[in-house]
């Protein structure tokens, strides 16, 4: 194996992110955000699900048996960035203003994209909401087809933006 010295030594050379879960003894740590200021904030996350030509004319059609499962999807995914901190250890409970959960149907692939909005005045970011809102809300539409198309594949699940507090706006460069 090779590697290219200059590019790893560039690497080293720059101030490596510290990790704010982690304390000075490099234990777990839910981070102090009492002294953060409080400002509106918002994230937007997408993902998809991938799935065979019938099933996604199953559901886009509103044939299937178990009913609209966009609908309820789209529950699950509120619900799920409601519960973020009950599911992912450190994260603060977070008093949400805003929970959208969208889809956008695409034919050409046999696939569904899934999109969140989440927004709050708070002390912390709404990222891991978003991304748990989108998660969710494919795991459910897998859940609801998979007796149809047990191959379905969820992918691409991302923050999309994300703005407020002391970094202002990030948008990814996916976008």
């Amino acid at each position: 194996m090779t590697t290219n010295t200059a590019s790893n030594e560039a690497q080293t050379s720059e101030k490596a992110p510290e990790l704010s879960h982690l304390n000075q003894q490099g234990e777990a740590n839910m981070v102090d955000v009492t002294e953060k200021a409080m400002t509106s904030r918002t994230a937007t996350a997408q993902g998809y699900i991938k799935m065979n030509r019938a099933t996604f004319e199953l559901i886009t059609t509103g044939k299937h048996k178990k009913g609209d499962v966009f609908a309820v999807a789209r529950i699950a995914g509120i619900q799920a960035a409601k519960k973020c901190s009950d599911l992912i250890p450190l994260c603060h409970p977070l008093m949400l203003s805003k929970v959208q959960v969208d889809f956008t149907l695409d034919s050409e692939n046999s696939q569904v994209q899934v999109n969140s909005l989440c927004r709050l005045t708070g002390q912390t970011g709404v990222e891991m909401e978003a991304l748990t809102a989108v998660s969710i809300a494919c795991l459910t539409l897998f859940d609801m087809c998979k007796a149809a198309d047990p191959a379905m594949m969820i992918h691409g699940i991302e923050v999309l933006t994300k703005e407020g507090g002391k970094s202002g706006h990030w948008q990814s460069p996916s976008t």
